[in-house]
Order: structure tokens, then C-alpha cells, then sequence
């Protein structure tokens, strides 16, 4: 399970189900279910029984948080405890949040490499920025004394 905080817009919480279908390509695991935490749905329940309705003997849940703060320390664990509770004999575990990765460097590296193209007239907006015009660079004017 890649479980999000979750989200009132849509569109946000749509953006997990495509971050689960590209993990679950590139690892190769059979079942990979998305979850929110809050605020929508599937929730960490919904997730941790189609997991097992799918034929897991043990779920894994990884939070896709960069730090590990409330969320991490209580609010995940908690959640997970109560759907385990549904699916008696099935192991979980909760993984560390993404935190201090090498990798991460580079993919901060990468998104600023990539709006600094699209201000420079080179690439198209990313698919997150897309239309929303947040991939420009604003220019504070003095204020008048």
C-alpha cells in the first residue's frame, strides 16, 4: 500500500493512483493498492482488504511523506492496527517515510531543471504544472515610499 495524505481536490489524489500504476511497472510486484490517509478515498482499510482479497499473506505499507512527523508516528500505525484487526493472521508492516535519499536530491534537482526549461521557452509545462501557471517566474515589483 502507498498510502498519501489524501486530499480534497481530485485531481491530487488522482496523481497517487499514477504514481502506484508507474511502482507497480517498475517493481514488478503483483499487488500494489493506493491509499489516502485522510480526506478521501481508498482508505488505508479499503487498500489493506484489497490486498488481501487479491491474495497478499502479509502488506506492506510505505507512506508517501517525505518526514516522518504525527502522521508517521501515530496516525498511519493506528489506521493500519485497525485494518489489521479486520484481516486476523495477515502481518503488516509501515516503512519509514521517503526522508533524507540520495535519489531525492535528484528528483528536486530534476523538477527544477525542468521549470527552468519551460521559463526558457524549451519544454512544455510538466504534467503537474500544466495550466495551472505556476511554472513561471514572478517577479516582485518594489513598493512605492
Amino acid at each position: 500500500i502507498i498510502v498519501d495524505h489524501g486530499s480534497r481536490r481530485k485531481e491530487s489524489n488522482l496523481l497517487l493512483n499514477e504514481f502506484v500504476l508507474m511502482f507497480k511497472s517498475k517493481t514488478g510486484y503483483s499487488i500494489v493498492e493506493p491509499a489516502h490517509m485522510e480526506l478521501a478515498e481508498p482508505t488505508i482499510g479499503d487498500a489493506f482488504g484489497s490486498c488481501v482479497e487479491q491474495g497478499a499473506n502479509q502488506v506492506i505499507i510505505s507512506p508517501f511523506f517525505l518526514f516522518p512527523g504525527r502522521h508517521w508516528h501515530q496516525d498511519i500505525p493506528s489506521l493500519a492496527e485497525a485494518a489489521a484487526k479486520e484481516h486476523p493472521g495477515i502481518p503488516y508492516l509501515v516503512t519509514a517515510p521517503l526522508g533524507l535519499h540520495q535519489l531525492l536530491v535528484d528528483v528536486v534537482k530534476d523538477r527544477i531543471d525542468y521549470c527552468l526549461s519551460h521559463v526558457d521557452g524549451e519544454a512544455d509545462e510538466c504534467s503537474v504544472c500544466a495550466g495551472t501557471g505556476r511554472c513561471q517566474l514572478k517577479v516582485k515589483e518594489p513598493e512605492a515610499k
